[in-house]
């Protein structure tokens, strides 16, 4: 198979150089410069020309980015590029995948769509596939989606001593159990109900003081952090110690960090998968390994 060719768009060059490692491919040089009006210009240094490449981009906060990402790929193809692939490690848009009232975007369906008429290929890391089967139900071109329950529960075997997972609800419960299982840990899920972007209710077992045992919550998103400041609150007024707060994806929306640690947060670790003073886990090995399993026509 032909060495891929990577290149970073702006806020997702931490994992330029794991990536390319991991994969054995190599790091091209792409422009970008904004104009005062906020339209993006982009030229490739490096040319694609004859090569199967992968554009890397951290797809938080996405609206700014989609458009440089879409430009990019169709001036791959535009010069030539073999085969146009994605690694965003962070997927949006996956939250609405029905309509749950008359007149709404099914925002999932939509952002598949749109990159499927544009790449040859896509991976992510823990999409939101709350009610969806798999990346197939989004797009129509291969994808391969990579977990983080290896490296995560690696890092909480490594770290803390005697832990208890709790994840926010039942849609959580088969991930936190499989982590809970890789690290031979306890673990418990409670029942959430979203009032709004940042109002939840969440019905508390009776029972939440699990003395030796130290709290882990776990998440795959931090976005407003308002769900697990709730959890961690309960925990620590329960009589627990400072629990540690685990997420694969930390956007931190607006003061989500500081909500965290005011409500009692011990430590807040996320993985790599996007830039943030809490990365402690790498997730590049896990995207690898699902890059290396699509499969489609590369020569």
């Amino acid at each position: 198979m032909s060495r891929y060719l990577l290149y970073c768009l702006p806020g997702a060059g931490h994992l330029a150089a794991p990536l390319a490692h991991a994969l054995g491919a190599e790091i091209g040089e792409i422009e970008f410069h904004k104009f005062p009006d906020g339209e993006t210009y982009i030229r490739f240094l490096t040319p694609p020309t004859g090569r199967h490449i992968a554009l890397v981009d951290c797809l938080d906060r996405p609206d700014p980015k989609l458009v440089p990402m879409l430009f990019a790929a169709m001036t791959a193809k535009d010069l030539g590029a073999r085969s146009v692939g994605l690694i965003a490690p962070y997927m949006p848009y996956f939250r609405q995948d029905v309509a749950f009232h008359r007149g709404e975007s099914i925002s999932a369906r939509h952002i598949g769509a749109l990159l499927s008429a544009h790449l040859s290929w896509v991976t992510t890391i823990d999409a939101h596939l709350h009610r969806l089967s798999s990346l197939d139900d989004v797009f129509t071109i291969p994808g391969e989606l990579a977990h983080a329950t290896t490296p995560i529960a690696q890092w909480i075997k490594e770290h803390i001593e005697r832990p208890m997972l709790f994840g926010p609800d039942q849609e959580s419960e088969q991930w936190v159990a499989a982590i809970a299982k890789a690290c031979g840990a306890p673990f418990s899920v409670f029942n959430k109900t979203r009032l709004g972007d940042k109002t939840v209710r969440i019905d508390m077992p009776e029972e939440l003081n699990h003395g030796a045992y130290t709290p882990v919550v776990v998440d795959d998103i931090i976005s407003s952090g308002t769900t697990l400041a709730t959890l961690i609150r309960a925990l620590c007024e329960a009589g627990n110690t400072r629990p540690i707060c685990c997420a694969v994806h930390g956007i931190f929306a607006g003061d989500a960090y500081e909500k965290l640690i005011a409500a009692g947060a011990g430590k807040i670790v996320t993985t790599n998968s996007l830039p943030h003073k809490t990365n402690a886990i790498d997730i590049t090995s896990a995207l690898a390994s699902a890059i290396r399993r699509i499969e489609y026509p590369k020569d």
